[in-house]
């Protein structure tokens, strides 16, 4: 291979690349190229000197105000070549990770530059003990204080698993007299939905990204594309205005990212129906979910109660939220770690906690009483506040519930209904 120098203004970046480079991954790369040089040439190929592989440091090296590249020619690649080389060589370095014990020793050996420029975490991340991120078993305010830390997902991550489509494809074949054979799924991570070729005979039976599904909607019935899309139930009727049908299947669907979503559907398919609901869809797509679940689920943890002379730091900092008041004196509180009866299981109290008095048991059974009717208190006045925050002329119940009504001119547009029962 023969490292040649190209204008970076004479190299075209492949409109079809695949592989994803956010601002964030190439200020990475612009630090590696500044802490080390530009190490890695970009792969070319053909007369317009596109770009096979490096769209990164192609990004990056504009960013730095560099005006040539080091790159490496492939001409002797076929189109068919070019392309699966292009798939494959950013793939390849997504097949494997870090061997953790090894990864930890090199960066503990590393001590002038500052590997976090590049992806890795500090220090202090690599505390696992101090930052071990594990559900406690029985430990329940612990584990929701974690949850609140989960990454949060998004509805167009979503990918359906296989024996979930496969029970949605069967039902839309028997359903509507098709053939699956002619089943389309252009929605698969990556994929142009506005170019995809729809050849004559084909339906779309797929879960589009939710966040324009509006969008995808309207581009199919103006294409007279015929398709059977997932929806979430709970935005399912949104604003469309088109010639569509709403199957309402109330579906529980654990998606590939863990997500579950309340599913539904939307189709043009059927001619006859604005809103229809579907009981045989929604039970085998029910059966499918839960043999999904199985496939990917994990031991349940198991949740712990105390006898009430046990406290722990989770349960009287949850009364000190609801402002309880709430003391044991010295001499009332023996500290343990793990109760006998846990022992025998190895099990243990998260964080330990103490045994109490036959007092300061009786103080805490009261606090623990009063925090959770101020818990209550304060939950159902949240909803009324935010209720009757929507203004005057808004009917609230006492629990915070909004009460809406029809309009005159809405009862009209009922009377005026009609149609063959």
């Amino acid at each position: 291979m023969e490292i040649i120098r190209i204008p970076i203004d004479e190299l075209t970046p492949d409109p079809n690349n695949a592989k994803d480079h956010p601002a964030w991954q190439v200020e990475q790369i612009k630090n590696s190229i500044e802490q080390f040089g530009n190490l890695d040439p970009i792969g070319v190929w053909g007369d317009n000197n596109l770009i096979v592989e490096g769209h990164g440091r192609y990004e990056a090296l504009k960013e730095l105000g560099y005006h040539e590249a080091e790159c490496i020619r492939l001409d002797w690649l076929t189109e068919e070549e070019r392309k699966a080389y292009a798939l494959a060589h950013n793939k390849l370095t997504m097949n494997s990770g870090f061997i953790p014990d090894a990864l930890d020793m090199n960066l503990d050996a590393i001590g002038e530059i500052d590997m976090s420029l590049f992806g890795f975490k500090g220090d202090w991340f690599k505390d696992h003990e101090r930052n071990d991120t594990s559900r406690e078993e029985g430990n329940e305010e612990y584990n929701e204080f974690l949850d609140k830390f989960e990454p949060k997902k998004t509805t167009d991550d979503c990918y359906t698993p296989e024996i979930v489509y496969d029970a949605v494809a069967d039902w839309v074949e028997k359903e509507y007299g098709l053939n699956k054979q002619k089943f389309l799924r252009p929605f698969y991570p990556g994929g142009d939905y506005q170019n995809e070729k729809y050849p004559e005979g084909t339906i779309v039976v797929d879960n589009p990204p939710f966040s324009i599904l509006s969008e995808i909607l309207r581009f199919y019935v103006e294409k007279e594309i015929p398709f059977f899309l997932f929806a979430p139930t709970l935005t399912l009727f949104s604003g469309r205005g088109l010639d569509i049908c709403y199957v309402v299947a109330q579906c529980s669907v654990t998606y590939e990212n863990g997500a579950v979503v309340n599913t539904s559907f939307i189709t043009n398919l059927d001619k006859e129906n604005m809103i229809r609901t579907a009981p045989e869809l929604h039970a085998i797509i029910d059966e499918a979910d839960k043999k999904h679940r199985a496939e990917i689920a994990k031991p349940v943890n198991l949740k712990y109660k105390y006898p009430p002379y046990v406290v722990t730091a989770a349960m009287v900092g949850g009364w000190s939220e609801f402002g309880i008041d709430f003391r044991v004196k010295k001499g009332n509180g023996y500290r343990i770690s793990a109760l006998d009866s846990q022992k025998d299981y190895d099990k243990a109290i998260f964080g330990g906690g103490f045994l109490l008095s036959e007092a300061a048991k009786a103080d805490a059974e009261a606090a623990k009483a009063d925090a959770e009717a101020a818990k209550a208190d304060a939950e159902a006045a949240k909803a009324l506040e935010a209720a009757k925050a929507l203004g005057e002329g808004v009917e609230v119940e006492p629990d915070g519930s909004v009460v809406w009504r029809l309009s005159e001119r809405e009862m009209d547009i009922v009377k005026s209904l009609g149609g063959e029962e």
